[in-house]
């Protein structure tokens, strides 16, 4: 598969998830009572720049959408946690990523350390002391 037959593949799901990721933008930026002009400010940007990551336009980049996201203080799972279905080749159900996925961050946060701490304790474990029982005094 060549780089542009690649690329065209993962479209399909990163538009999607820049749709879905300029809306979440939009509405916190409302939320928080701040106009394009003055959000596009504290970013660094354009204020052109931000209604195109706003209206989910394909060539915005993921990362100005996490930038986004960073500074209005809202969850960034909606954008990373379809990406990892994608990138497993698995289709992901949209709804999920409808509300707050900060505890879903959390999780996937918590089995990767935890997977990680596994395996960092067996190799510290010595061997020898593996086979070792412990036998407590009566």
């Amino acid at each position: 598969m060549s780089l542009e037959d690649a690329a065209s593949v993962a479209e399909g799901p990163l538009s999607r998830i820049k749709e879905q990721s300029g809306r979440r933008i939009e509405e916190a930026r409302k939320r928080e009572g701040l106009t394009q002009r003055e959000l596009s400010r504290e970013l660094g940007m354009g204020v052109r720049w931000l209604r195109e990551i706003e209206s989910g336009n394909p060539k915005a980049r993921l990362d100005d959408h996490l930038l986004c996201a960073y500074k209005l203080d809202i969850s960034t799972g909606h954008i990373l946690i379809p990406l990892m279905f994608f990138s497993q080749k698995m289709a992901f159900p949209m709804q999920l990523a409808i509300g707050d996925l900060r505890e879903l961050e959390r999780l996937c946060i918590e089995v990767v350390a935890q997977k990680h701490l596994d395996q960092l304790t067996s190799a510290l474990t010595p061997r020898w002391s593996q086979g070792l029982r412990i036998s407590s005094a009566a």
